[in-house]
């Protein structure tokens, strides 16, 4: 077990604290949640959702970063945990604004200071890393076709020659389940 000046070291070494996350420690996620609470609170004040369910929004964010660090959705995170565990509130909030038909898309409405592109960078950074754990859990031949196809732009008879297949259809049977294979481990709900 680890004590609260040791994780308090930790949260600087990210690797570190996502692996005790992965493994439930609890002393790490009390103080991830105490240490990242006044600040939620305090930035979920700016928009018109009374503080209960704010703090229901926080506890529901903590419960889903300590399940995508299970799932191995952290394992290249690029931001801190504090950044990651708020883009994970800020889009409750807009969840339940939305839910309670409160027109969040109002200019007027919003605080001037909403980093729009900070929360679709923070979307598009967690979209990305789980495109990225998917593509590990790829076989090696599919991982060659895709890469091939989508990356290098290679048309299928180019292919076709590079990999050896000896039949156009098979590999665009190869290639459809491979993508299909994809989508389906990007969508899984045990990572």
């Amino acid at each position: 077990m680890f004590t609260f000046l040791e994780i308090a070291t930790l949260m600087n070494k990210s690797d570190e604290l996502i692996d005790l996350l992965k493994q439930g420690n609890e002393k790490t996620i009390a103080r991830i949640y105490n240490d990242n609470r006044n600040g939620f609170i305090l930035f979920a004040s700016r928009y018109e959702i009374n503080v209960d369910e704010v703090i229901d929004i926080y506890q529901d964010a903590i419960i889903v970063l300590c399940e995508n660090a299970k799932k191995g959705l952290l394992d290249n995170l690029q931001s801190n945990i504090s950044t990651y565990l708020f883009s994970i509130g800020k889009y409750m909030i807009f969840h339940r604004l939305k839910k309670n038909k409160k027109n969040v898309l109002n200019e007027q409405q919003l605080p001037d200071k909403i980093d729009w592109d900070f929360y679709e960078e923070e979307q598009d950074h967690l979209e990305v890393q789980l495109l990225q754990n998917a593509w590990t859990k790829l076989g090696e031949q599919c991982k060659k076709v895709l890469h091939l196809f989508y990356y290098e732009e290679k048309k299928l008879d180019e292919i076709m020659e590079h990999l050896a297949y000896t039949n156009k259809d098979v590999l665009k049977s190869q290639k459809s389940r491979c993508l299909k294979q994809l989508k389906d481990l990007t969508t899984a709900k045990d990572g």
